[in-house]
């Protein structure tokens, strides 16, 4: 029988917290109540890479993050500590910032065509002249010939199999790439231009200018990064030659389950994951697919299910006030001058830009593939004409979820053939000539155009439109439809409902290493939307004072230092870049503006020089923080005890303030951790917290009761069946049972205060004597008084009472 966690704990292994440092938290893990421990990518890694994404070896577990004897010692702390172990893995793609650190890349790179790893890479061949196209320049060929260094003695970089390593290599400032055997002429003088130029063509790759990326590279990358390399893993050698080391840790009992990073990559994601079951004896696997709004994961795959950002959105959804969205949506016009805009028009327009530049050289390829496999079951023959590039573009802008997966999802294409054709009716016949070609899974086209439709939403989408739609920013968060304003309780159970029947073991999160905040600065913000006109008036004061004269830029900038305060200079500088970049309104990443910028990182600087902003910002912090604590205790609450398995990202036990990453990846203090949990389990009452970090402990005392109940009393969370409160204020309470532990958690606060509490409104529940696992207070009424049993906390967890209790 597959073995499945009750919980898990995602740790972040890198050099600065390697193998061993993780193995030191297990005996933490196990006392906080974690089932499973949940690790980053384990591979080797391009060096200093501090996620580990990037992997350049996947045939041994990286030196850096503590090698596989680091491994089997965390293993063997784990299980001591009784806990089973996930591991994150990358079968998309592969680091190639680094060619030498890649023995594959590198061997491809000497050999080319020739090398036995050409078929394991995705390239096309035939657009690149022969050679791999590699964006390294600053400028023409031309240009870069006198910064080239030859070098001729024999090449010291890694050559897996019986290939023979290269003469030498070229250098051009910190990028080293391998030449060509028989490339030097014997006796050539190396510091020759005419050599030099001769030698760079007689090489398989081609160095261009890194802007001809865009529109000319041809191997298939990561979304946009063109360090990350596509993976043929449907090829089964590759599948077998990039898995030894995955599969060998299902096999010696070091993993136990597997997380899949970016699935809709893959040329058939279905097929990939029945291979991988049959390989790990249908071990448990979760898979990190994004589900866009009312979609549902397809149930012919082979996995238990998505990593969680699905329930993120309905966690956060349903502590926000519907009441909230007019209010703030007139500020959002005021702030642009004008009418706010429609979230899916913005969304439109972002992806169309990404798919008119940064994926120009992937629209550039399904263009290529239509005219050389175009001839699959609709048996037609589709040659490029001048529209279709612009007709696939626009097919992609209205693409409305992250990818199909044909022969199933063709009600996809055709919701965006229509909504195309709508918008562009001069394109309407050429988009119904690609319709059924882009439908019949065996052209080449059609399944690239799967993998193309993922990376124009993602950058579109999450990198861009979410730092342009910014009403609210606790809505534009990873699989979050920020159109969606509000989920309303009977809307929330329903989904949970239908979680506990399909798909009863995938994750929940609250964070991650990819949301664009943490759980806790999303709490405090979802009170914007019960103080509109509070915030409003905030907000205009603070732009009086210190403004980039990007309207929702500032309320983005704001909205972060609020959230997150008291937050260091130095982070909030860091996230002002990061995030007016991937808006590209008044800056971007390839052609910063540095007078905007200036202006900009001056509004930092005001939040901590100019005290009337400080002042500002530090009393309206004060006056939303208790209703933020409140969220954040009833957003954990409801994660850790609602269907599905709850992930507690690291160190959110405790506050987490985090904004985008690598912000979320900061150092843990698993030893100040250790200490307030000691406190609250041997030096305090239940319910009585030391007033030193009270706030804090009280998030630790809701995490570690609610996970220790999950893993020592899985009968208490077989079912889940929603509760009913009744009186004047019970419109502020989620409560469901889920088989014997009931949780209650309040919403709304600040509407709640403003009618003087929850007054008669009592909670109807079962006879029968409870507990409070967090206060110890004893219920035995069927009728609760919540102003009783949430005195202390916003949050209850009832349980049966026992002799112990």
């Amino acid at each position: 029988m597959t073995a499945r966690p009750r919980s898990t704990y995602r740790l972040q292994i890198r050099r600065s917290f390697d193998l061993d440092a993780a193995a030191a938290v297990t005996g933490y893990l196990r006392d906080l109540g974690v089932s499973w421990a949940y690790l980053s990518p384990l591979l080797r890694a391009t060096e200093g890479s501090d996620h580990g994404y990037d992997v350049v070896d996947p045939t041994l577990v990286d030196p850096d993050r503590g090698g596989g004897a680091g491994l089997d010692r965390f293993a063997a702390s784990a299980r001591a500590a009784g806990l089973g172990i996930l591991i994150d893995t990358v079968p998309n793609h592969m680091g190639i910032s680094e060619p030498a650190q890649n023995p594959w890349w590198w061997d491809v790179l000497t050999h080319g065509r020739g090398s036995r790893y050409a078929e394991a890479f995705d390239i096309d061949w035939d657009f690149g002249g022969g050679k791999v196209r590699v964006p390294i320049l600053g400028g023409t060929i031309d240009d870069a010939l006198p910064d080239f260094v030859i070098e001729r003695q024999q090449s010291q970089q890694p050559s897996p199999g019986d290939a023979a390593p290269s003469p030498g290599v070229l250098r051009y400032f910190e990028h080293v790439l391998p030449l060509a055997p028989g490339s030097v002429p014997a006796g050539a003088e190396l510091s020759d231009i005419a050599t030099v130029r001769a030698i760079v063509q007689a090489q398989h790759w081609e160095p261009i200018f890194w802007r001809r990326e865009a529109a000319e590279l041809n191997y298939r990358r990561f979304f946009a990064v063109t360090t990350l390399a596509g993976v043929r893993v449907e090829v089964p050698w590759v599948f077998d030659e990039t898995h030894v080391e995955v599969l060998r840790w299902v096999r010696d009992g070091i993993a136990d389950g597997l997380r899949i990073d970016h699935p809709d990559g893959l040329l058939d994601p279905g097929g990939y994951l029945e291979r991988l079951a049959a390989a790990t004896g249908g071990a448990y696997v979760l898979v990190e697919k994004i589900l866009e709004h009312g979609e549902e994961l397809p149930g012919w795959w082979q996995t238990d299910g998505t990593t969680g950002y699905d329930a993120l959105a309905e966690f956060d959804r349903v502590l926000i006030d519907p009441a909230g969205e007019a209010r703030l949506g007139v500020l959002d016009a005021a702030l642009r001058g004008g009418a706010a805009p429609d979230y899916h028009e913005v969304i439109h327009d972002t992806k169309r830009m990404i798919a008119d530049t940064i994926q120009g050289a992937e629209i550039a390829r399904l263009v290529r593939a239509l005219s050389e496999h175009s001839v699959g079951e609709s048996e037609a023959v589709v040659e490029p004409v001048e529209t279709t590039r612009d007709a696939l573009a626009e097919l992609l802008a209205c693409f409305p979820v992250y990818r199909s997966y044909l022969p199933a999802g063709r009600a996809h294409l055709d919701e965006a053939a229509a909504a195309a054709s709508l918008r562009r009716p001069d394109l309407a016949d050429e988009i119904s000539r690609l319709a059924p070609v882009l439908a019949d899974p065996l052209t080449e086209v059609a399944r690239r155009f799967q993998q193309t439709t993922g990376p124009v939403m993602a950058k579109g989408v999450e990198d861009t439109a979410f730092y342009r739609y910014t009403r609210l920013g606790s809505l534009t968060e990873v699989g979050g439809d920020p159109s969606v304003f509000a989920l309303p309780v009977d809307g929330f159970h329903t989904a949970q409902a239908m979680r506990q029947a399909s798909w009863p073991f995938a994750m929940t999160t609250l964070s991650t290493h990819d949301t664009k905040r943490g759980e806790d600065v999303r709490a405090r913000l979802d009170v914007l939307a019960e103080v509109p006109e509070r915030w409003a008036d905030v907000l205009t004061s603070l732009r009086a004072r210190a403004s980039s004269g990007d309207g929702p830029f500032d309320s983005l900038l704001y909205q972060a230092a609020i959230g997150a305060w008291p937050i260091s200079r130095e982070r909030l500088h860091a996230y002002a870049e990061k995030a007016s970049r991937e808006a590209a309104t008044s800056t971007g990443w390839w052609d910063p503006d540095p007078d905007f910028e200036a202006g900009m990182h001056a509004v930092v600087d005001a939040m901590f020089d100019d005290a009337s902003v400080a002042a500002l910002i530090a009393d309206f912090v004060a006056e939303i923080e208790q209703p933020g604590w409140s969220n954040a205790l009833s957003a954990k609450a409801l994660q850790l005890t609602a269907p599905g398995i709850p992930d507690v990202y690291q160190g959110s036990e405790l506050w987490e303030t985090s904004l985008v990453d690598p912000d979320n990846r900061r150092p843990v203090d698993f030893v100040e951790r250790a200490r307030m949990l000691s406190a609250i389990d041997d030096g305090f009452p239940r319910g009585e917290l030391p007033a030193v970090d009270a706030s804090a402990a009280a998030k630790l005392l809701v995490t570690s009761r609610a996970l220790r109940l999950r893993r020592d009393r899985p009968e208490l969370f077989t079912r889940y069946r929603p509760m009913t409160a009744v009186g004047e204020a019970s419109d502020h309470v989620i409560a469901f049972d889920r088989g014997g532990a009931v949780t209650v958690a309040t919403r709304l606060p600040v509407g709640l205060a403003a009618r003087g509490g929850w007054g008669d409104t009592v909670l109807l529940r079962p006879r029968g004597e409870t507990v409070d696992a967090l206060t110890g207070r004893r219920v035995e009424a069927p009728s609760v008084p919540l102003a009783e049993l949430l005195r202390t906390y916003p949050v209850a967890l009832l349980i049966p009472a026992g002799p112990d209790s």
